[in-house]
């Protein structure tokens, strides 16, 4: 088996506690703070919808809705005025708290880092990269990563092949020597496994029946460092 060289790791339920989405009447609070924008009482009940819809066909597509389209499909249905849909999107996800990072698994992060591994984030969120990155710093674990492939900005989620090749070229090397580390079997185990990466699910529920014998499971990212020695890739 190829030697494990990279990690791709998934980051709400695997290396931190998600955090909440912004509904209609949290963006429009924001939106009032912000100069010449004008937000009229439809919109939290126009985003909500606009936001429904988004996740529908996102699921179904297996693609990344931009916030900031969000934004300007919202304003359309109930007359807001956004000028700027970008200052928009980072004062939302400024004012809405990100996830919390598990401190157990940012010490097993930084072990793992340390060993040489080279260390891909690769999640499935909404939020901007520079919020993403604000709270890698804020956790002490920015240093840990060489590359953030996230689904706001690729426009794609998982498990979409997309997404994985993505992963594939931020780490650098074949598909065979990436370990992908989540908490979702379809899109953090199988998905990449049929990229040709190894994985790894993190779950605190039983194994799953119907994933695959070549996939391992652990109970929390934290277990992971030992899982590797005990494997002879680290």
């Amino acid at each position: 088996m190829a030697r494990i060289r990279a990690l791709a790791l998934d980051f709400g339920d695997t290396l931190a506690h998600p955090g909440p989405q912004p509904d209609g009447v949290t963006v429009a609070r924001v939106l009032h703070g912000l100069g010449a924008t004008v937000v009229p009482d439809g919109f939290p009940d126009a985003f909500d919808l606009v936001s429904r819809r988004a996740r529908e066909e996102d699921r179904a597509h297996l693609t990344q809705s931009r916030f900031t389209d969000l934004l300007r499909r919202s304003a359309h249905e109930c007359g807001a005025v956004i000028p700027d849909p970008g200052a928009a999107y980072e004062a939302v996800f400024t004012a809405v708290p990100d996830a919390e990072v598990d401190p157990r698994a940012a010490d097993a992060l930084r072990r793992l880092h340390g060993r040489g591994l080279v260390c891909v984030l690769a999640c499935d969120t909404r939020r901007p990269e520079t919020v993403r990155r604000r709270t890698l710093r804020a956790a002490g674990i920015a240093h840990c990563f060489d590359a953030l492939v996230l689904s706001s900005t690729l426009g794609v989620r998982k498990p979409n092949p997309l997404f994985y090749d993505a992963v594939v070229s931020a780490a650098g090397c074949p598909p065979g020597n990436i370990l992908f580390v989540g908490d979702t079997p379809a899109k953090d185990a199988i998905g990449p496994a049929r990229s040709g990466m190894r994985a790894v699910l993190v779950t605190s529920s039983p194994r799953p029946d119907d994933l695959p014998g070549s996939i391992g499971v652990i109970g929390h990212f934290a277990e992971l460092p030992g899982y590797l020695e005990h494997a002879g890739d680290l």
